[in-house]
């Protein structure tokens, strides 16, 4: 790219290394960028593997501050659960969950557990930017986010079983205590 050029918020973007992504802040020698396979990564302006994609069939609209606040809010959904680490327990590091049917002919299912532990923290992260956008909902009554959110609870309690795959307590699922469904 061009030393001269400077590019803003939502440009869509080609590097060689990376591949495609979008630009989510501008700063003065560098470009924050949402890259797909990636997550987000700082990248110099002057970077010579980055180029700009040119959508074609592009018309004159102006694309408005809420369409761009979707879009950043569409890619924080997707790349969410890549901030934060969330520690396994170290009895569980290398181990596996052995899956046997009740016939013994039939061969059992081994799942690393750490595989499915990812799975379980991307359940738990997803569920809470769930909780976000209902209480965030401008539609929604406030009726209809109590009780959308008394499901997100019980689905909590719900996974509290996978709450011993967790090093940290603080990571656990809580459920309503004292609910009769867990």
């Amino acid at each position: 790219m061009s030393e001269q050029t400077t590019l803003g918020i939502g440009t869509r973007l080609q590097h060689t290394q990376l591949g495609p992504g979008v630009i989510v802040a501008v700063r003065y020698a560098t470009y924050l960028i949402s890259f797909i396979h990636h997550g987000i990564k700082e990248i110099d302006k002057t970077d010579t593997h980055l180029d700009e994609i040119i959508p074609e069939n592009v018309t004159a609209e102006i694309e408005t501050t809420s369409e761009v606040e979707k879009s950043l809010l569409k890619i924080l959904r997707l790349w969410g659960d890549v901030t934060e680490v969330i520690p396994l327990g170290e009895r569980w590091m290398g181990g596996t969950m052995l899956l046997q049917p009740r016939d013994s002919s039939q061969k059992p299912k081994e799942v690393p557990i750490d595989i499915f532990f990812h799975k379980i923290v991307m359940l738990r992260d997803r569920l809470r930017v769930m909780e976000q956008q209902i209480n965030a909902h401008k539609v929604l009554t406030d009726a209809d986010k109590v009780n959308l959110q008394q499901y997100i609870t019980r689905i909590y309690g719900s996974l509290t079983t996978f709450n011993v795959l967790f090093r940290n307590k603080e990571h656990w699922f809580i459920g309503d205590k004292g609910s009769k469904e867990d």
